[in-house]
């Protein structure tokens, strides 16, 4: 049965958790829990399923849905976690649309807030742009071109 986006209209394959065209959440009414499918390339160049909470870990995670690095995760773990396209921020997206200091994740109490720092471009969560915004599981961040899901296990 295929899913038609209800952002563009799309006519996206059975089983999308996101929309081909706009990248949009496809909500799936007959399985609510389903989550974003994560391959790796095999030696033959074939992909093969990779778990996606063994690749996050437990607690906190991002990992990138679309860009350069498309399927990296990366474990939220400290109080400070840093974005940008300087090479020593933690989490490294190499694109001009991306300023060098973009955005910092940061934990507060007990959850995880993501604040732009003054970027160029924005950071957005789930297609609204926010200055600070406390993060909840399934949110989708855009910094520049790259779009990234926030999973918390």
């Amino acid at each position: 049965m295929a899913l038609h986006c209800p952002e563009c209209g799309f006519v996206n394959p059975p089983g999308a958790n996101y929309c081909q065209k706009c990248g949009a959440f496809l909500a799936d009414e007959a399985n609510p829990a389903a989550t974003t499918a994560q391959y790796d390339l095999g030696e033959t160049g074939e992909q093969e399923s990779v778990q996606q909470q063994a690749s996050a870990g437990e607690g906190a995670s991002l990992v990138i849905r679309t860009g350069g690095r498309a399927g990296d995760s990366f474990a939220l773990e400290g109080d400070r976690f840093t974005i940008g396209r300087d090479t020593d921020s933690d989490v490294f997206l190499d694109d001009v649309t991306v300023s060098r200091n973009h955005a910092v994740i940061v934990r507060r109490a007990d959850s995880l807030h993501i604040d732009d720092l003054g970027s160029l471009n924005g950071t957005y969560v789930n297609r609204r742009r926010i200055d600070s915004h406390k993060l909840v599981d399934g949110d989708e961040l855009q910094i520049g071109k790259y779009k990234l899901s926030f999973l918390e296990r």
